[in-house]
């Protein structure tokens, strides 16, 4: 049963049977043969075909899925307690946007691993959507968004304000940007309306590389204040770009442990 659901979450995941066999390392026949005993041993349909690839979920899928979140989390506290005489180490995974976690997270880790030298952390970093839809899936136990998103199943906190600044060299018309699901773009689009600008732009999708571009005199660009370096050109945009980090979790978090490192996290923000 385990395997089946397993499989049942990596096709509700990816909407697709062959995209599923290659997370899985599986035949797609061999997907599509799992997915059918499921549904055989539950009664239900979980997913409609809708072509010869793309599948749409049923509403029995959706309870169904929602529901293995929870046991999967489960089943890890179990297997936890079960080896915590031979490996007492817990594992907490915090994934992050690019600007906190290349400026921020450092700091806060450098914190965690200190008041829990017990516990391995594992970091990942990527956009404020992904973030968001990497805990929703349990993916990660924390996470951090530079953009006001939430769902039913997410728990949202607002932990510190970052300012934006004008950098590079102003004379050139060439732009570094970010992609457009990054929270920086949001506010590098609101500059060009507010004046008038439809400039040559570069998408880079990491704040570090525009640094590294803007500090070899390549263009301008719109970044945190926390990411300026001692050779770069910079000018304040003023109250209106700055702008709030998130903390965010998912609601079923049963770890005496990990709940302590959320708190120490609260805790952390608010002294500092």
């Amino acid at each position: 049963m385990f395997k089946l659901l397993k499989t049942f979450r990596a096709v509700y995941e990816t909407k697709n049977f062959s995209k599923a066999a290659e997370r899985l390392f599986i035949s797609q026949p061999a997907v599509s043969n799992q997915i059918k005993l499921l549904e055989e041993e539950l009664d239900i349909q979980l997913f409609v075909r809708n072509g010869r690839q793309e599948i749409i979920t049923t509403k029995q899928a959706d309870i169904l899925y929602n529901h293995l979140l929870n046991l999967s989390d489960d089943w890890e506290d179990v297997v936890q307690a079960l080896r915590v005489q031979t490996n007492p180490r817990e594992t907490c995974r915090i994934i992050a946007s690019n600007t906190f976690a290349v400026y921020y997270l450092p700091e806060l880790i450098n914190q965690l691993i200190q008041r829990f030298p017990e516990v391995s952390f594992i970091l990942d970093m990527d956009n404020s959507e992904r973030v968001l839809d990497g805990i929703e899936k349990h993916q990660a136990h924390f996470g951090f968004i530079e953009k006001p998103l939430i769902t039913d199943l997410i728990i949202r906190q607002e932990i510190l304000a970052d300012e934006l600044v004008h950098a590079g060299d102003f004379s050139k018309d060439l732009w570094l940007v970010r992609e457009e699901n990054s929270g920086v773009f949001h506010y590098t689009d609101r500059y060009f309306l507010a004046h008038n600008l439809n400039p040559q732009k570069m998408i880079i999708k990491n704040n570090e590389m525009i640094v590294r571009c803007l500090e070899q005199g390549i263009g301008q660009s719109i970044i945190s204040k926390r990411a300026l370096t001692k050779n770069l050109n910079w000018r304040s945009l003023g109250q209106e770009y700055k702008r709030n980090f998130y903390f965010i979790k998912r609601q079923h978090i049963e770890s005496s442990q990990l709940r302590e490192i959320e708190c120490f996290i609260h805790q952390y923000y608010q002294e500092n």
